[in-house]
């Protein structure tokens, strides 16, 4: 069972990160409830946080495997993938993509070894031709980079982990990684 805040800090989260950019897009890539049923059961006052967020900008929700049917009820547009230009925006990463895919589902993170200390951060996991974004909820779990699922996207560890900082993004070769 996940804590009932959990909704309300990622929310509050999310608010703060579109009010420091001009997010004029958000595209939602999946699993962003906890299940089919999870949009029925956000609290009236979470649902109004939503629709506050949503409004003047185009929202698109990609289907996830823990929601793969359009949500009722909470503004912005569903899709399976969506292209823009480029890009192709999709919750799981496929094996033969194109250049220029966006994915979710896999939420990776990455240990890394520095000056002694051992830390894990959410990251973006990226090569020249894809990326896979880290999972934005407040107490989302992440998926070491150096599992095989990321192995079967990427082929070999040839792809960079851009992990989260306080205030910038520290890139590591998924090789130098740590496992686990």
């Amino acid at each position: 069972m996940l804590p009932p805040y959990d909704t309300a800090s990622t929310l509050e989260e999310l608010a703060g990160a579109l009010s420091r950019h001009a997010v004029r897009t958000v595209v939602a890539l999946g699993d962003s409830f906890h299940d089919q049923d999870g949009p029925a059961r956000l609290a009236a006052a979470d649902r109004a946080k939503l629709k506050e967020l949503a409004r003047g900008r185009d929202w698109v929700w990609i289907a996830g495997n823990h929601d793969p049917e359009p949500a009722q009820n909470i503004g912005g547009v569903f899709a399976r993938t969506l292209s823009l230009g480029p890009l192709t925006f999709r919750h799981e990463p496929t094996a033969s993509a194109a250049p220029g895919e966006i994915a979710g589902h896999l939420h990776p993170c990455a240990r890394v070894s520095q000056r002694g200390r051992v830390v894990t951060r959410k990251c973006f996991a990226a090569d020249e031709a894809r990326m896979i974004m880290p999972a934005f909820g407040a107490y989302a779990g992440g998926l070491n980079i150096r599992d095989h699922a990321f192995l079967q996207v990427f082929g070999a560890l040839g792809f960079t982990a851009h992990l989260l900082g306080d205030r910038r993004l520290y890139a590591f070769a998924a090789a130098r990684c740590l496992a686990g």
